[in-house]
């Protein structure tokens, strides 16, 4: 009965440690990643970096000239690059059946808001607070063409970083853009916007491992494996 009892709560606990790894296994496959560490939140660039990385989805605003020039905000989903390849730039898979690619090919000015909210390290304050930070950045959204050797890249990019572009419906015409930053408003504390260049974003300065804005011992083809394995035990 003592040997029973054993083997029954050694099961029990391991069992206990899977489930807990599938769930944050699958959390990280859905962009909520495994272990999340902060910048230093005086190190603007890297904080910046760190966020837009975190993030999968985000708020696209265009100027809509069906509405008489307002502008038009859009839920949609982004990537930087493949884990650990980031480069702060965010690409976009659109349709123009959808206003958001419509607006972008008549005019490219546009902005993407980011929230630390969704990433789940805010506790439990309110997403306003200036201690969950938000990031918007400003400048023109642009199509990818599909001669360059970048849309080859970014093709890779859907595909693997983000498993589900793959499944979107193929006669939707989706294409790829990129938003060329031109401004950087970020707040992560009190006081204010912090000053922050578009040089400074795109090649910030690291000063320890929690600085970088990647996951270091996740790959993207570990990932998608067990979202393969978790789709298929659901």
């Amino acid at each position: 009965m003592e040997f029973k009892a054993k083997s029954f709560v050694h099961c029990a606990y391991v069992l206990s440690l899977v489930l807990f790894s599938f769930l944050g296994i699958q959390d990280s496959v859905q962009g909520r990643l495994f272990a999340v560490s902060k910048p230093d939140l005086n190190n603007a660039a890297a904080y910046a970096r760190w966020l837009v990385s975190q993030n999968f989805w985000g708020v696209l605003n265009t100027i809509s000239s069906d509405l008489g020039g307002a502008p038009f905000g859009n839920v949609v989903s982004f990537s930087d690059g493949l884990p650990n390849k980031g480069g702060g730039i965010p690409f976009f898979y659109l349709t123009d059946l959808d206003p958001t690619a419509r607006n972008a090919m008549k005019g490219h000015r546009s902005s993407l808001a980011i929230s630390e909210y969704p990433i789940g390290t805010c506790g439990k304050k309110d997403h306003e607070n200036p201690t969950c930070a938000k990031i918007t950045l400003t400048g023109k959204l642009v199509l990818v063409d599909n001669n360059s050797k970048k849309q080859s890249s970014c093709k890779t990019l859907c595909s693997l970083n983000i498993q589900r572009w793959k499944e979107w419906p193929k006669d939707h015409n989706f294409k790829i853009f990129k938003l060329e930053v031109e401004n950087i408003f970020l707040i992560n504390w009190f006081g204010g916007a912090r000053p922050l260049t578009v040089d400074q974003y795109l090649h910030p300065k690291m000063s320890n491992e929690a600085d970088i804005p990647c996951l270091q011992f996740c790959t993207t083809t570990y990932l998608l494996k067990m979202n393969k394995f978790i789709s298929y035990i659901k």
